[in-house]
């Protein structure tokens, strides 16, 4: 039998068995729930600060308080990777309002209840090669019909959960979100992007998408490379006569997109674009990692 997986539960690191959390938190009952997963390279956390980052921001809009700094969170997720001997894979963490001893729609005091914070390692051996960066993904597109709040990173991903399984319904690997016109907003876990006309288009920021770590980071290495960028809305339509598509995510990185709704993107295999960002984005990210 392998040994047990150990994840951290409100300040204790516990055989996963042991792991328990309370049936009125309000992360269980109402999605009242902000989350981040951080990707692991050679043992060492990919993004953390931008990561960490963005969980302030999402604590911050939900009006949640975080029951440990950043200094300790950094530590929990070293000390996890440690104790699960994670080589390539992935941390998650999430952080509820908490239990207040029953259920209710009002918020619970934040200085009478603290919140629910949990973290567990996933082993991937061979994030880092991708079988799907060779070959690409198909997508499909759907209506977009999720809350308007899409930039706050909270647990609610049943819609998404929903798209995927469209996706795999249709044949396909993930399902990008378009609102009225076709114009795409995300993937179901990821940004989505194209090349076109000599440049790479990506959404911009708002309350209408996540605001991907990788994402920013991809940008700036485009920039850095001396890619052109724009950061636009663009529709189905003109993903599929792009001459390269991608999604980006933490635990996917940069995978092309060589298919969407049945027809191909450019000539239906990975493109160089989107090939080199992956490549460039791997090597970065293990030279910064912490």
């Amino acid at each position: 039998m392998s040994p047990s997986r150990i994840v951290h539960v409100d300040g204790a690191y516990l055989p996963e068995e042991e792991a328990k959390v309370s049936v009125f938190d309000r992360g269980f009952l109402m999605a009242d729930a902000v989350y981040e997963v951080t990707s692991v390279l050679g043992g060492r956390l990919i993004d953390f600060p931008g990561h960490a980052a963005r969980l302030a921001r999402s604590l911050a809009e939900l009006d949640m308080e975080s029951p440990v700094s950043e200094a300790e969170l950094l530590a929990i997720h070293r000390e996890l990777v440690r104790l699960n001997g994670i080589d390539e894979g992935l941390v998650y963490l999430q952080i509820s309002r908490g239990n207040p001893g029953d259920r209710d729609f009002a918020f619970p005091d934040p200085k009478a209840v603290k919140g629910t914070i949990v973290l567990f390692t996933q082993s991937k051996p061979g994030l880092a090669d991708n079988p799907a960066a060779k070959a690409g993904l198909k997508v499909i597109s759907i209506p977009d019909i999720r809350w308007g709040r899409r930039d706050i990173k909270t647990v609610q991903l049943l819609y998404p959960s929903m798209g995927k399984m469209m996706a795999r319904k249709a044949g396909a690997d993930d399902a990008w979100f378009t609102e009225e016109g076709g114009v795409v907003t995300e993937g179901t876990s990821n940004n989505a992007w194209i090349v076109t006309g000599g440049r790479i288009v990506t959404r911009h920021l708002s309350r209408d998408i996540l605001h991907g770590i990788t994402r920013a980071a991809v940008l700036r290495f485009a920039r850095e490379a001396q890619m052109a960028v724009e950061e636009r809305p663009f529709t189905v339509e003109e993903a599929r006569a792009a001459d390269e598509a991608f999604v980006t995510s933490a635990s996917a990185f940069v995978l092309p997109v060589v298919e969407i709704d049945g027809a191909p993107v450019g000539n239906g295999r990975p493109g160089p674009v989107a090939t080199r960002l992956r490549e460039i984005y791997i090597e970065e990210s293990r030279r910064a990692a912490i």
